[in-house]
């Protein structure tokens, strides 16, 4: 049985993987595709598999807007999303009350259905998919303060609307509106604080603490994350905002290994979206969403047409947005993961009428991001909003690994008995493809130049290519045994010959300047363990580990970021979604 269930999962991660594929090309949201991947797989589809488990589709679909909600707070620019935090704000709390209340009234009297169904929809659907959004704009870049404002938004307007869906799909009467915004309010606030304070103090852990291998960086950040919102949850706050939050301040705390948490997370997310949408193909029954297909149209209708846009322009009236902006912010309210997931929160608590609800949003989901997916870059372009040329480019620079770019950064401490003392680093003669990039002394780092001249206990940052990262280390050694004349006095690390470039493969490998590294063989490119040289009595060591991390953390204290590793097995993955 286990094999057979193996079998099947890898095989839908596959066909998920292609679907993805297929919608970069078509400007259609993948999610569609995974939901298609579930309702051929359910009722009614080819295999017929028999799914009803609303309990447990809940439970899943929530830990995957965990992870979801994480991995978005962990892509989010802090520089983009601050000048848009209030808007986004005004409109995740007063915009979502608006459309609230206006779809429930057209649900309630144009389609007939009870006060509690109808505000349970208009809760549901009032939530954004910024995923869903920007998947269908990567050929038209907008502007920093519209993306700012959608990606924020939809960070934002989850927790409020998680709120507003358990209250109204609580067995007996519906609490006063005024009561509900103050436990919203509370929980925000909760939530807020929480997650801010959990992912500060995460992240002044990460910065301190070497962990002994690159790849549990990324689960200790995960971790953090989602133990934000279980925090939150747990003290009657809004997890999914702590959650936000606490990946939002993680993802912009410049931790190590870096790229390799992003490319962890980034799988992660895809993961738990293939998973939360095949899942939730499964549970709905195809033949059942034939009679609620014209009820599920007019809600849309009235909440695309008439609840989102002036949910936009009430709440962004004070901040004076131009009019086409806030048009094509009012059509880029794409639905997702969210409302599907949320339709099944009645259903566990067995509100009359739950299933009825959850298919007209099922369908409301998926033929409005049909209609609205393709036509957003149309529309952007047919308003002529674009991202401003003359605006400063940003050059998308980041402390990443050097395994990609086939290099290893050193570390280098100068011992107080150590001859390098008093050499200049142009005198050190390293090999071409080697240089000293920083020097950290008393405390303070700073750029070298090729007459500065190198003390005791300074610690040096190298950068050396591949091809010369042997050669590099014996020189260096070769400088603190025998000081600035170590190739002239045959002190290993160069070919013996005044004036010849030190470090040769010879002098590497053989002679006085033979090493053998702990953890590793002779000569090795470094086994990802420690990797330091010479005896006890005053010889340079020079580090290129894992634990370059907390060098790195102080060379690089005041003058900005830079690449935090030096294993040449480090993972670094960059994907976008």
């Amino acid at each position: 049985m286990l094999n057979e269930l193996l079998l099947v999962c890898s095989l839908v991660l596959l066909v998920a993987v292609v679907a993805v594929r297929i919608s970069s090309r078509s400007g259609l949201p993948s999610l569609l595709l995974y939901l298609g991947i579930g309702v051929a797989i359910g009722q009614d589809g080819i295999f017929d598999v028999r799914f009803d488990n609303a309990e447990l589709t809940q439970v899943i679909g929530y830990a995957a807007l965990v992870v979801i909600l994480a991995e978005g707070g962990l892509g989010t620019k802090w520089k983009e999303v601050r000048p848009a935090l209030p808007a986004a704000a005004v409109l995740s709390t007063v915009g979502v009350g608006i459309s609230v209340g206006v779809t429930a009234a057209g649900a309630h009297y144009l389609v007939g259905l009870e006060w509690r169904q109808a505000l349970i929809i208009g809760a549901v659907v009032s939530s954004t998919d910024a995923a869903a959004v920007f998947s269908v704009l990567r050929k038209v870049p907008l502007p920093s303060r519209i993306t700012g404002v959608l990606e924020a938004e939809s960070g934002f307007n989850d927790a409020p609307v998680v709120i507003l869906v358990v209250a109204f799909s609580a067995i007996g009467p519906v609490e006063h509106w005024y009561v509900l915004v103050g436990e919203i309010a509370l929980e925000l606030t909760i939530g807020a604080a929480i997650g801010l304070a959990v992912g500060w103090l995460g992240s002044l852990g990460l910065r301190h603490v070497a962990l002994p291998a690159s790849g549990l960086y990324p689960i200790a950040v995960m971790a953090i994350a989602v133990s934000a919102y279980a925090a939150g949850a747990l003290a009657h706050g809004s997890g999914f905002l702590a959650v936000y939050l606490a990946a939002m301040v993680l993802g912009n705390s410049k931790l190590p290994h870096w790229p390799a948490t992003r490319g962890f997370a980034d799988g992660l997310g895809w993961l738990a979206q293939i998973g939360m949408f095949v899942l939730l193909g499964l549970l709905v029954t195809p033949h059942d969403l034939v009679a609620d297909f014209w009820p599920a149209m007019m809600v849309g209708l009235v909440l695309t047409v008439v609840a989102r846009p002036l949910s936009v322009f009430v709440s962004l009236a004070p901040f004076r947005l131009p009019h086409r902006e806030k048009t094509l912010m009012s059509w880029a309210g794409l639905r997702g993961a969210v409302p599907i997931v949320l339709a099944t929160i009645p259903m566990v608590s067995g509100i009359s009428g739950s299933t009825r609800v959850f298919n007209i949003v099922f369908v409301l989901v998926v033929v409005y991001t049909l209609l609205q997916g393709p036509t957003l870059p149309w529309l952007a372009k047919a308003l002529k909003i674009s991202d401003d040329p003359s605006e400063a480019a940003d050059l998308g620079i980041e402390s990443a690994p050097l395994e990609r770019l086939r290099g290893h950064l050193l570390s280098v401490a100068i011992p107080a008995e150590s001859k390098m003392h008093g050499v200049e680093v142009g005198e050190l003669r390293l090999p071409a493809g080697a240089a000293v990039t920083l020097v950290v002394r008393d405390g303070k780092s700073f750029v070298p130049a090729p007459s500065t001249v190198l003390r005791r206990r300074d610690e040096l940052l190298v950068v050396a290519t591949d091809p010369v990262r042997d050669a590099a280390e014996a020189r260096l050694r070769a400088v603190g045994e025998g000081g600035k004349l170590a190739g002239w006095l045959g002190t290993g690390g160069g070919s013996g010959k005044p004036g010849s470039r030190a470090g040769s493969r010879t002098g590497a490998r053989g002679g006085p300047g033979r090493t053998r590294r702990p953890g590793g063989p002779e000569g090795s490119g470094g086994s990802g363990r420690s990797g330091r040289f010479g005896s006890p009595g005053g010889s340079t060591r020079v580090d290129s580990t894992p634990h370059l991390a907390h060098l790195a953390k102080k060379l690089v204290r005041g003058i900005g970021s830079v690449s935090e590793s030096g294993d040449k097995r480090s993972d670094s993955t960059k994907t976008h979604r």
